[in-house]
């Protein structure tokens, strides 16, 4: 049956970016599944001959290098883990290019880390040299780059789903589908045979949120968490996400042939600028901040600035210009932004009003904002 909101969605995304998980990738002992592999490449050429762009980012480099050399568990220290991962990641690529030049077709690898978002220009040249791969024709294919990552291996982007809602928001893609080895966000516990699936998601609250539940194994590192927070992610800043099971025969033709099938996340508002996004999700932050209850409501509920009177603790070593996070009493991160001072700077005038700020500077005001609402990001649930 036709879905005639999602139909209008597709039809409309220029380009769409399609994140496969490691469990729809791999067999059970993490070896690479190569018949999903030509499905799921079949179904991304049909949607490149239908006029889409179509950007991939796959997990698996890590589960098809356990396979490949037959490796009993997951390593658990980092160099046997970067060396699993380099095994697996030239068989992952192999797999798609083979598969992709029997149509014609080929596949452009680009392995990300974390550092790479981090700085500006590099974001951006991310940005142009996917859209250039994009009009020469090929199928960008886009991983986390484990073999030379640190912390990506351990804290990672989360099963890739953080790094598929950042290059959707890096290049400006309306529609991020996600394919998991679930069915969709449910109601409940999926486990729970009274438990369904809900269809389309208007708006994501509190409500929506407590029906999360997770679960990880040895092989995949995403959850619904990590699944809900890219849905934020992505429908703040105007675009829409479809999470769906991979493991599905033809789910990518079923839903560009706009079938209710997963769970469709509708935009939240009317979005946020491309500097923001990184602001808000690019970057790691260098720093935090612990602020009151009462700055909290002005920057979180009405779009306030944040202004020195409100910062009640600093957290960690940072320069002026910064991302830093923003932090409630009980460290709960709600906001991300460019700081106006440094660390130490801030500690001279933490919780003072804006009056006091030269006496505690020498006898200069550089700013009246910590954090000026045009360089905040909000990252919570309402």
């Amino acid at each position: 049956m036709i879905d005639l909101v999602r139909q209008e969605i597709i039809t409309d995304s220029k380009t769409i970016v399609v994140k496969v998980g490691t469990h729809v990738l791999t067999h059970r002992n993490g070896s690479l599944n190569l018949e999903q592999i030509t499905a799921l490449t079949d179904q991304l050429i049909m949607m490149h001959r239908r006029g889409h762009h179509v950007v991939l980012v796959s997990s698996g480099a890590v589960g098809a290098g356990i396979g490949r050399m037959k490796l009993p568990r997951r390593p658990e220290d980092l160099a046997h883990l970067q060396a699993v991962a380099a095994v697996g990641q030239s068989a992952l690529i192999q797999a798609y290019d083979t598969c992709m030049q029997k149509h014609g077709l080929f596949a452009a690898q680009i392995l990300l880390t974390a550092d790479d978002m981090d700085h500006r220009t590099k974001y951006l040249n991310i940005r142009n040299t996917i859209h250039a791969l994009l009009k020469y024709g090929a199928i960008p294919i886009i991983n986390e780059n484990d073999t030379t990552s640190v912390a990506e291996l351990q804290t990672t982007f989360g099963d890739n789903d953080h790094l598929a809602a950042l290059v959707t928001n890096l290049i400006g893609s309306p529609l991020l589908i996600l394919l998991s080895d679930i069915d969709g966000f449910y109601n409940g516990d999926p486990k729970d045979a009274s438990s369904c699936v809900i269809p389309t998601v208007y708006k994501l609250d509190h409500d929506i949120q407590r029906f999360v539940r997770d679960s990880h194994d040895g092989f995949s590192k995403g959850g619904m968490t990590s699944k809900l927070r890219v849905a934020h992610q992505i429908t703040s800043s105007g675009g829409s996400v479809i999470l769906a099971n991979g493991n599905t025969p033809n789910i990518l033709k079923k839903i560009m042939n706009y079938e209710n099938c997963g769970t469709l996340f509708l935009p939240q508002g009317l979005g946020i600028t491309a500097r923001k996004q990184w602001i808000g999700y690019a970057v790691h932050p260098r720093g935090g901040i612990i602020v009151d209850d009462g700055a909290r409501m002005a920057v979180e509920l009405h779009g306030k600035s944040l202004l020195p009177i409100g910062v009640r603790r600093i957290l960690g070593d940072f320069e002026r210009g910064d991302v830093i996070s923003l932090r409630d009493a009980s460290e709960n991160e709600f906001a991300r932004g460019l700081t106006n001072y440094s660390s130490s700077e801030l500690w001279k005038i933490r919780g003072l009003r804006t009056s006091e700020i030269p006496q505690a500077m020498g006898g200069t005001c550089p700013y009246t904002e910590v954090v000026h609402c045009d360089n905040l990001t909000i990252l919570t649930i309402h």
